[in-house]
């Protein structure tokens, strides 16, 4: 990435720091061979996995239990145009071992809408991307901020 195009790299550990800052996130998916993002709220295990906790009945499950999917998270101050992105890319599977989900529902994310009937998805981190809008730039890039 070039230095002077305004934004920086992250590596990452600083990607899996910025996202544990933040409740919600964008998974994206596909849904009859489109493309679909969904927000939601999610947890990290120390290894970076994303866990969701959803309704064992949404169509998100059937849509994404053994695909390859992605999910963004960032935080944005559109007054100093900073910021930053991360994407974690990777498998997203049910968690279906009973003492893994026993587990979870006591330490995984809480649910902002429960269900009856809950189940936990983690996404494996394949990848994770990230970086940095630095700031002091005007919204094209060009020039410093007033």
């Amino acid at each position: 990435m070039n230095p002077n195009d305004g934004f920086r790299e992250l590596a990452r550990q600083e990607c899996l720091r910025l996202m544990a800052t933040v409740p919600v996130g964008r998974i994206v998916y596909t849904r009859r061979a489109l493309p679909a993002v969904l927000p939601v709220n999610f947890g990290l295990d120390d290894d970076g996995t994303v866990l969701l906790r959803t309704s064992a009945t949404s169509e998100l499950v059937r849509a994404i239990d053994g695909a390859v999917v992605a999910f963004e998270t960032d935080d944005v101050d559109a007054d100093r145009h900073s910021g930053w992105s991360v994407v974690v890319t990777g498998t997203a599977t049910v968690v279906t071992d009973p003492a893994e989900h026993e587990c979870l529902s006591r330490t995984g994310p809480d649910s902002w809408v429960p269900a009856q009937r809950e189940l936990f998805v983690r996404i494996e981190p394949e990848l994770v991307t990230g970086r940095e809008l630095v700031g002091g730039r005007t919204l094209y890039g060009v020039g410093p901020t007033a």
